[in-house]
């Protein structure tokens, strides 16, 4: 068990099968024979290099890329929802967009220049509470900092509330007291059985916080609990750019 794992109380996400996946982008190999499983309810990381296939795989999970190859969700009842956080929030930080009118058009069907909906307001205002941006809910996106911008990607991963949560570098611009958040964040998803599947590059929180470490580079290059993943001999494979073969690297 992890320092942050705790027995959930139920199973609520699914578990996730990647079966044989391959994805080509003109002539070139993106994914490779990518098979590995997620275990429900857990906090499962992927790392590997820039240009290794960890956000394309990603992608092909959420529907956003053509495959070959199998990937199955196993549900524990009825499909759920996914929540995504993605790396980086790029726009035109001289709009006059307040925290509220971005997670308005995030988080609701109803126009953001209309304001946050009724029905909504109470996730919304919850889930920038949980991040600790509610008290800044009225400034702009612009004003805030990388660190603060990236707690409010993170509130609005958490409406509607989500079963299988997808996080792509979520630790990337935050700021200490966001660290703080996410790993918070990351003992709620686990006690209430949140599956998690995580990409990051910060490879001693991902050897404090995640319950088992996929390494891709094109193809998968190890799959264990984060103390047998996190050696010297499989990082040097996973990030060298001519990975050497399974065989040299257990002999």
């Amino acid at each position: 068990m992890t320092a942050l794992e705790t027995a959930p109380v139920s199973v609520q996400g699914p578990a996730i099968d990647f079966d044989r996946v391959e994805l080509d982008l003109g002539r070139t190999r993106i994914l490779d024979n990518v098979s590995f499983q997620i275990r429900a309810g857990s906090v499962h990381a992927l790392v590997g290099p820039n240009g290794g296939g960890k956000s394309s795989l990603i992608k092909t999970l959420l529907g956003q890329m053509p495959h070959r190859g199998e990937l199955r969700l196993h549900w524990p009842d009825a499909p759920g929802t996914i929540g995504y956080v993605p790396q980086a929030l790029e726009f035109d930080r001289g709009l006059p967009m307040t925290v509220d009118d971005f997670m308005a058009a995030m988080c609701q069907r109803r126009p953001a220049f209309l304001g946050l909906s009724r029905r909504q307001a109470p996730a919304i205002e919850q889930a920038l509470e949980r991040v600790g941006m509610l008290d800044k809910r009225k400034r702009r996106m612009g004003a805030l900092s990388g660190g603060e911008r990236q707690r409010v990607l993170l509130a609005q991963g958490l409406v509607p509330e989500a079963q299988l949560v997808v996080l792509d570098e979520p630790m990337s611009a935050l700021d200490e007291p966001g660290v703080q958040v996410f790993e918070q964040l990351l003992r709620d998803w686990r006690q209430v059985g949140t599956t998690v599947l995580w990409i990051e590059h910060d490879l001693q929180a991902v050897g404090r916080l995640a319950d088992h470490v996929t390494g891709l580079n094109r193809s998968v290059r190890f799959d264990a609990d984060p103390a047998q993943a996190l050696t010297p001999e499989r990082l040097l494979d996973l990030f060298s750019s001519h990975p050497r073969s399974q065989r040299e690297v257990s002999a």
